[in-house]
């Protein structure tokens, strides 16, 4: 059927349509109008796709020219904002307009795949929130772009590492709320196994905390998780068979927040501390010093409460019966440990004094 509703004019703010040319209606206001009465926008809709496809090729042009920005366009923040809004408008109507919009996800994908390093933060975090929503109403499977999701959160943007880290736990939760696809999660954790295999150290440490979150939910507690998170304890950096130990030990849980990769060797070695939180310390943050002084004081002090949570949850999980490391579920305990300390014999090894407190503590 044809759209009644010739388009007159669009700009990021307001689209008007013929027979309705005194009322301008915002991308959110269409939206609503489109989900009502698909047919009746279909012109309204091809205007904004064919606008969204424009910007698409631009930046797309970018990427290929290997280009960190173009001027006018990268650095225009009007520009992107206008690509993450369209972005995230058609996400929204896509399943009305599921032949109309069928090149749709695989765009936003294809995207993030080629340019997610070089587009600008906030357009890189829309284009990624636009592709959840379609995951989230099943128009694209998560094992399409979950390795995808994984590499996003090696790019260094904190809100977009969040992000997509929550997207990826939650679901895969989600999908094993009710009953347990074996084929979808083999399907699955086949992907991450893969990326925790990789020379790439980040890929491969963003694969370990996802499967170390997984299993400490209890979500993908099974024999082949805990064992590869226990084979990442032979990985070729240093970095990934600490946290791999870490993770066995119980010194420190790997949560998304983790920010080892700043800090030192020394550091992750080392226990948490029981944190002591006192009147004086808790006066002092409110009412001594600066104000630049006290926040910081005050942001000192919400770090040593989330401390103190955390170990009261990790002593909680270990006294019940239902805690279980991945060490528990090992194939060959024997082969496991010999086949580490023949590692940190190795003369060639240049691992050997930092991993040798875990090893021994294994």
């Amino acid at each position: 059927m044809t759209s009644h509703h010739a388009v007159t004019g669009v700009s990021p703010e307001s689209i008007s349509a013929s027979g309705r040319s005194s009322e301008k209606l915002s991308l959110p206001s269409l939206q609503s109008k489109m989900k009502c009465d698909p047919e009746g926008y279909e012109s309204e809709l091809a205007l904004i796709y064919s606008q969204f496809k424009s910007s698409l090729e631009l930046f797309e042009q970018q990427a290929a020219l290997n280009f960190t920005s173009i001027s006018g366009i990268g650095t225009d923040p009007s520009v992107s904002k206008d690509l993450g809004d369209r972005a995230s408008f058609l996400a929204h109507v896509t399943p009305f307009y599921p032949k109309h919009l069928s090149e749709f996800p695989k765009q936003l994908a294809d995207l993030l795949r080629s340019s997610a390093a070089s587009l600008p933060s906030g357009l890189r975090g829309h284009v990624a929130q636009a592709l959840i929503l379609l995951i989230n109403r099943k128009i694209v499977d998560i094992g399409e772009t979950l390795a995808l999701f994984v590499e996003l959160q090696t790019l260094g943007d904190r809100n977009l590492r969040k992000l997509a880290f929550s997207h990826v736990v939650h679901s895969i939760r989600k999908m094993n709320q009710k009953h347990k696809n074996e084929a979808n999660n083999r399907a699955l954790q086949n992907i991450i196994f893969s990326m925790l295999q990789q020379e790439d150290e980040a890929k491969a440490k963003r694969a370990l905390i996802t499967l170390c979150e997984l299993h400490r939910r209890k979500v993908w507690f099974d024999e082949r998780t805990a064992n590869a998170i226990c084979t990442a304890c032979f990985h070729s950096s240093s970095r990934i068979m600490i946290a791999a130990l870490s993770f066995l030990l119980d010194y420190e849980k790997i949560e998304e927040d983790d920010e080892s990769d700043a800090s030192s060797s020394e550091d992750e070695m080392t226990p948490q501390s029981q944190v002591v939180l006192s009147k004086e310390s808790v006066y002092k943050a409110h009412h001594k010093g600066t104000a630049s002084s006290k926040k910081k004081k005050k942001a000192k002090l919400q770090r040593a409460i989330r401390s103190m949570k955390k170990q009261q949850r990790l002593s909680s999980e270990r006294t019940t019966s239902n805690y279980y490391s991945p060490l528990n579920h090992l194939k060959d305990p024997q082969g496991f440990v010999e086949k580490l300390f023949s590692r940190l014999k190795d003369p060639k090894s240049d691992q050997k004094f930092e991993v040798d407190p875990f090893t021994f503590s294994l």
